[in-house]
């Protein structure tokens, strides 16, 4: 079975990061990011970018992400905070990006949201 390229890996991270309780698109700087509550939890890039990949916040991933090809501490002193930027070209399989993204939005969505996504 092949891998999806970069472009749709976003597209299914994006769909993904979407259906978390309240999360919402939003376009700051003219790149889309994923938001709960006005934070930001995933920063996605552009659509038409010519290196598609995110920003996520992470704690306990975060040495496993950096191991990842390409991946970086996040631009901007975010890196300092936890921010990892991983490119989609080489990434992990879908399921791994997806727990990612998860963990980033339970650092930063407030706990009773986080907690909906231990009720099933």
């Amino acid at each position: 079975m092949t891998r999806p390229g970069p472009r749709a890996t976003r597209a299914k991270v994006l769909a993904y990061a979407l259906r978390l309780p309240e999360a919402y698109l939003d376009h700051p700087w003219g790149e889309d990011v994923v938001k709960v509550h006005g934070k930001v939890f995933a920063f996605m890039g552009t659509a038409d970018g010519a290196d598609p990949g995110m920003s996520v916040k992470l704690s306990e991933s975060r040495e496993q992400a950096l191991a990842s090809p390409g991946a970086t501490p996040a631009a901007y002193r975010l890196g300092r905070a936890g921010w990892v930027s991983v490119p989609f070209a080489g990434a992990p399989p879908l399921d791994v990006l997806e727990d990612w993204v998860e963990e980033s939005y339970r650092l930063r969505a407030p706990k009773r949201l986080a907690a909906r996504l231990d009720d099933g």
